[in-house]
């Protein structure tokens, strides 16, 4: 059964983006990305919710076309519409897919990939077994928070911490079952 696992930039002060999406302040290049990069090579399918995947029409996305080729994606909206020949599967709700049957069929590690309030909703569910923060050394004061809709406290077990030289820091925590 291979896991979910939420790894996501994030700044010191908990955002995903600044406001109206702005992503310009995190690292787009260097080590930790470098390191990023190399994990997506080892996910098998990726999660997201609809303003995740709707944020990478800015960035030269059409609709339908998978931003993540050689994953299986999913992406979770109620009314998100997109042509017959999309190359991801749209999923109507969180409740009611067996994720279950998607982490014992994967072929890989799942890859839960942005959004806070989607995020959010997994966490509350249960259904996120780690959690990987490559935590850039900026604040943000506003925009998307990390986890949307939390309410509650939840304590997580850190399995490993990697400091790059620029200050930035790659964490990764362990989400407890049950």
């Amino acid at each position: 059964m291979h896991p979910i696992i939420y790894d996501v930039a994030v700044s010191l002060d908990g955002y995903l983006s600044g406001p109206n999406g702005d992503v310009s302040a995190f690292a787009h290049q260097g080590p930790m990305v470098e390191d990023y990069i190399k994990r997506l090579t080892e996910y098998g399918t990726v999660l997201m919710g609809r303003a995740t995947y709707e944020f990478a029409y800015a960035h030269g996305l059409e609709p339908g076309q998978n931003p993540y080729p050689h994953l299986k994606t999913y992406v979770f909206s109620h009314d998100l519409q997109l042509p017959e020949t999309s190359e991801v599967t749209v999923v109507p709700s969180i409740d009611g897919f067996d994720f279950t049957a998607l982490r014992a069929n994967a072929s890989a590690p799942v890859y839960l990939c942005g959004g806070g309030a989607f995020a959010g909703a997994m966490l509350t569910l249960g259904l996120i077994d780690q959690v990987i923060l490559k935590r850039n050394p900026i604040i943000l004061g506003g925009g998307v928070k990390l986890f949307e809709g939390i309410t509650g406290n939840l304590s997580l077990q850190r399995e490993d911490l990697k400091h790059y030289a620029n200050g930035q820091q790659l964490e990764v925590y362990r989400v407890p079952t049950g």
